[in-house]
């Protein structure tokens, strides 16, 4: 695995019972001046459902907003992945706009949801101190 580039880095997520691994979170286009990063969350198909991107993503969120201070995290979601949308308005995010047409693979184009939260906003809905 890649060593961590600052503030942009990947983990493993594991089961609690068995530390089997079931996916990963990350962080990249990490800006410390401007205090935003952006997340991205994967879980095996066999293992989606049981809360382990929810909580991998409540931790990275508290230490990212808590331990490292930055300000804004910024999700892109392609607009068919309605699991994924859920889990991120579940959260708390917010829905900031839709680029149309965005991507393009499997013989078409895909619009892409951008989604937000900011550290006062994580802090009001889950708890972080006075930020």
């Amino acid at each position: 695995m890649a060593q961590p580039s600052g503030d942009s880095f990947r983990l493993a997520i594991e089961a609690l019972v068995g530390g089997e691994p079931v996916g990963s979170v990350s962080t990249q286009d990490t800006d410390p001046c401007a205090g935003r990063f952006s997340h991205g969350v994967v879980i095996s198909d066999e293992h989606q459902r049981r809360g382990y991107a929810s909580d991998a993503l409540l931790l990275l969120l508290r230490f990212m907003f808590g331990e490292r201070r930055y300000h804004k995290c910024e999700a892109r979601i392609l607009a068919y992945n309605a699991a994924s949308l859920a889990l991120h308005d579940k959260l708390g995010f917010v829905s900031e706009g839709r680029l149309r047409d965005h991507e393009f693979f499997a013989g078409r184009h895909h619009d892409l949801v951008i989604m937000g939260m900011t550290a006062p906003e994580f802090s009001e809905r889950h708890g972080l101190g006075e930020l």
